[in-house]
């Protein structure tokens, strides 16, 4: 199996190109390295069956020229800066939207037709249904991001009916682990690390969430591209659980050994387009026979642990 990486130098994708050659694929890895990080690759560059291209998505000769011979294309490279999404509104367009597009057309253009998608439980806007399944009704859209990844969604499924691809479409929840580099724990790490007395909440606490490990987020890729055989394949993950921000505050507090005090916010949400609760109903992907290995406090405390190790990744950009 020949394998196109997008975004391979990134926290998931680094993590699923090492999961991929381990199964005796070959893997092209193609990333513009703008916020992944080489040195994630360390493991990748040690494997015969793997190449990376540094190059954009937005450069469409470039990646038109890399789809030859490719079996399948897994796309994880994109804008995730949810939080600041309206102080640049046309990144997300660009990194997520567009380049999309490009990665379709490459497909197109060399005869690909199977993509494995990384979406978000974003899509879902503020859900009535909680937990929210894959047929859930699209909400008004709250979130520059979240409107990428559906209009994203949107140019998959169009390309599928008029081309014949076959797609997997995966809306995760927020990701955990090693190589986690964005994100509330390293929020809260970086803040009691600079000051174990005091830490800044966004929104009031109470926003809901689930979150899944990142090894178990890459496994439930690899499961769904086997044995998922539709036309088009869409696949809440995450855990079946959720937490609410306290409950996670509490976990790396009492980890890191301290007890600040703790500024909450006002509003039930950290940012314009925060959703309160994200929950997703995981049993399309379950049926596969798909389960998570790590809960959300063992992925929380699974970061925190990698976070503590990897202070590079701490002092990183901010």
């Amino acid at each position: 199996m020949r394998c196109l990486v997008t975004g391979c130098a990134g926290f998931i994708g680094s993590t699923l190109t090492e999961r991929l050659l381990a199964r005796g694929a070959s893997v092209l890895g193609y990333d513009n390295l703008a916020t992944g990080r080489e040195d994630f690759l360390l493991n990748a560059h040690q494997q015969r069956g793997f190449k990376l291209l540094r190059a954009d998505l937005l450069d469409a000769e470039t990646l038109t020229a890399s789809m030859q011979h490719v079996d399948v294309v897994y796309h994880l490279a994109a804008n995730a800066d949810v939080r600041f999404g309206t102080e640049h509104p046309g990144k997300d367009l660009e990194q997520n939207t567009i380049a999309t597009h490009n990665v379709l057309e490459a497909m197109r253009v060399n005869g690909v037709s199977r993509i494995a998608f990384t979406s978000s439980g974003a899509v879902y806007g503020e859900a009535s249904r909680v937990p929210t399944p894959e047929d859930a009704p699209f909400p008004v859209q709250t979130s520059l991001y979240g409107a990428s990844k559906v209009a994203a969604e949107g140019f998959i499924a169009a390309y599928c009916a008029g081309f014949g691809f076959q797609s997997y479409i995966f809306r995760l929840v927020s990701v955990l682990g090693e190589r986690y580099a964005h994100g509330h724990v390293l929020d809260f790490y970086r803040q009691l690390r600079a000051n174990p007395a005091r830490l800044r909440v966004l929104g009031d606490g109470r926003q809901r969430k689930s979150y899944v490990y990142v090894h178990d987020c890459v496994e439930a890729m690899v499961t769904a591209v086997e044995r998922a055989h539709e036309r088009i394949n869409i696949f809440n993950v995450g855990c079946d659980s959720s937490c609410e921000v306290k409950e996670s505050v509490g976990w790396i507090c009492s980890a890191l050994g301290v007890t600040p005090q703790i500024d909450y916010g006002t509003s039930d949400r950290g940012w314009p387009g925060d959703n309160p609760v994200i929950v997703l109903d995981t049993s399309r992907i379950r049926a596969l026979g798909w389960r998570p290995r790590l809960g959300i406090r063992e992925a929380v405390l699974a970061t925190l642990e990698y976070l503590s190790a990897n202070p590079e990744i701490v002092d990183g950009p901010q």
